[in-house]
């Protein structure tokens, strides 16, 4: 991967670290499903209308906007909401290296290298020691929605890497589109309609420059980035960068939001960071090779 690539691929990392002290600030002023519902319908208008749907099947698309968006992002509101710390959301969230690389190689028939396999393990022995210091910061319910939010992921994906060729910034406009109709129903149906006129009453400045950040920084920037680097390299290659994720995400959160650092957080971080260096190293190793055999 050139260097110009691996530094985009650090640029997303930040941005999505960070993103999630935005979503938080953005809870307490928003709904879950209603916040999902505006960050997709901000991102998509009035983009929609300037640019043209993305050349693929609509089926593909409407696939990549409910499995990638809407499914993803709803998990990962509501696990905020019902119990989880922004630091350790971004650490759980980084179990889909796990599911994307093996996604892959059932799915795509990509071949796991052994480093990559035992970083992947390294890397998730962090996230399971989340599992065990379960506290009225850290629920249950929380811990599982949002790890059922990094497997949408995972499989978001493997769709994404089906599109090749595809202009990403409409992708990801049109993607959003698809996603907000659903949410809106959903927020509605399971929320009630007074959370719109509450939020509206009640926004503040924080709240609003929040759910910008949250729809151009993270959305547009962050996936247009994000899905540009999938559609040139395999899957393996790219996820594991987002193992800095959680870097971000735990220390802005200890920052701004004075989120306790227990030792244990500071060993998922390790294990998470040590599963990157592994992942990384073997492919470094892989590639080498090839060009020796040159």
């Amino acid at each position: 991967m050139p260097i110009t690539h691996i530094l985009l691929a650090l640029l997303v990392a930040l941005i999505w670290g960070v993103n999630f002290i935005f979503v938080t600030f953005s809870l307490h002023e928003f709904s879950p499903l209603l916040l999902c519902a505006l960050r997709f319908l901000l991102a998509s208008v009035p983009a929609v209308f300037f640019i043209k749907p993305p050349a693929v099947p609509f089926r593909l698309l409407a696939l990549y906007g409910l499995v990638m968006f809407a499914l993803q992002f709803s998990l990962l509101f509501v696990g905020l909401n019902v119990g989880m710390t922004p630091g350790m959301a971004s650490l759980i969230m980084q179990v889909q290296v796990f599911f994307s690389m093996f996604f892959a190689a059932f799915i795509l028939n990509e071949k796991l290298k052994v480093g990559q396999i035992l970083g992947s393990l390294v890397s998730f022995g962090g996230i399971a020691l989340v599992a065990f210091h379960f506290d009225k910061n850290i629920s249950i319910l929380g811990f599982l929605l949002i790890l059922g939010a990094s497997a949408t992921w995972g499989i978001g994906n493997l769709i994404t890497k089906k599109m090749n060729q595809v202009n990403m910034l409409s992708l990801v406009i049109w993607g959003c589109f698809v996603a907000c109709i659903p949410m809106f129903i959903l927020s509605f149906v399971l929320e009630g309609t007074d959370n719109l006129s509450y939020s509206y009453d009640h926004l503040t400045w924080l709240g609003l420059i929040s759910l910008l950040y949250i729809v151009c920084v993270s959305t547009w920037l962050g996936y247009g980035i994000w899905s540009w680097l999938l559609s040139q390299h395999p899957v393996g290659a790219v996820v594991p960068f987002t193992l800095l994720v959680p870097v971000v995400g735990i220390l802005s959160s200890v920052m701004i939001l004075g989120e306790p650092f227990e030792s244990w957080k500071l060993a998922s971080g390790l294990l998470v960071i040590g599963g990157l260096y592994i992942n990384l190293s073997s492919m470094r190793a892989v590639k080498e090779e090839v060009l020796e055999a040159f």
